[in-house]
């Protein structure tokens, strides 16, 4: 008899899988489940900290709603998606994007690895829409979506290419054969030309001082929070990854993904290596005969 192919999950990971999470891969997809002590996400990283700050929230989520409907409308416009298709937005933080998805009537599934953001994301649950606490590294539902997407540069962040690889792994087996999947990045060499080395942000009696700066293969910045609340000052470091459209396009071939186009902005701008600041890759997923 043929062995079951194994997956590892440690405890806390296993413990956050949701049981439909697991109904669901199992029927698509025979895993057995084991337990381990140890894996990628019991290492300490930056963004669990950072990302579960309520001073993450102040700095980059104090964003009009309208700003994320015009892309979303732009987006969807595009894509043209029949209706009720399946969705996934992959590190969906509070929902924002999310939200005006489901708005369209399609059914959208938000994944993050931050307590704090499913928390507060849970409370905007619908019958379409639906949060989990899940980490992208790690697979989710199989053969599942239609659609999945990865905005405002929720990517790049992990130690390892592996780990990123792994993320990609995850967006490839969770959709359809032809499923669509669209990452929005930042421009490395435009990033680079428009650094502002150091920046003083104010908001609601919170001071952010802000220091960036970049080597060969990353993009730093240092936030330093100062806040009349707290005893001494806090200090965060972002690190994200100078991926290229090069980079993208392996990373996507090897999960069996093909980029489709390219965008340089939110308003589906023809992407420029210089000039564009985002960098929006649509890529479909391919079915190959075996």
């Amino acid at each position: 008899m043929a062995k079951e192919p194994i997956c590892k999950f440690s405890s806390k990971t296993f413990n956050t899988l949701h049981p439909l999470n697991l109904l669901s891969i199992s029927k698509t997809f025979p895993f057995t489940f084991v337990q381990t002590t140890t894996d990628m996400t019991e290492t300490h990283s930056w963004f669990k900290d950072w990302f579960n700050s309520p001073y993450y929230y102040l700095l980059y989520y104090k964003r009009d709603k309208k700003e994320a409907a015009d892309f979303i409308n732009k987006l969807i416009d595009y894509l043209k998606p029949p209706p009720h298709s399946y969705m996934l937005d992959i590190g969906c933080g509070r929902g924002r994007h999310s939200v005006q998805l489901a708005s369209k009537d399609f059914d959208v599934t938000g994944i993050d690895i931050s307590e704090e953001s499913i928390k507060r994301a849970k409370q905007k649950e619908t019958p379409n829409l639906h949060f989990y606490l899940h980490d992208m590294r790690l697979p989710f539902w199989i053969n599942y979506f239609d659609y999945a997407f990865n905005f405002f540069t929720s990517f790049g962040y992990f130690r390892t290419r592996r780990e990123h690889d792994n993320a990609i792994r995850t967006v490839s087996q969770s959709l359809k054969p032809h499923g669509i999947f669209v990452i929005d990045y930042l421009n490395v060499h435009y990033a680079e030309d428009h650094l502002i080395h150091q920046s003083e942000i104010q908001i609601d009696g919170v001071t952010f001082y802000i220091t960036k700066w970049f080597d060969e293969t990353h993009f730093f910045k240092k936030i330093i929070v100062e806040d009349e609340d707290l005893p001494a000052p806090l200090e965060y470091v972002e690190k994200v990854a100078k991926f290229s459209p090069g980079d993208f396009t392996d990373m996507l071939s090897y999960q069996q993904m093909q980029v489709q186009e390219v965008f340089g902005d939110y308003n589906f701008n023809h992407y420029d290596v210089k000039r564009s600041p985002r960098m929006i890759i649509i890529a479909k997923k391919l079915l190959y005969e075996r």
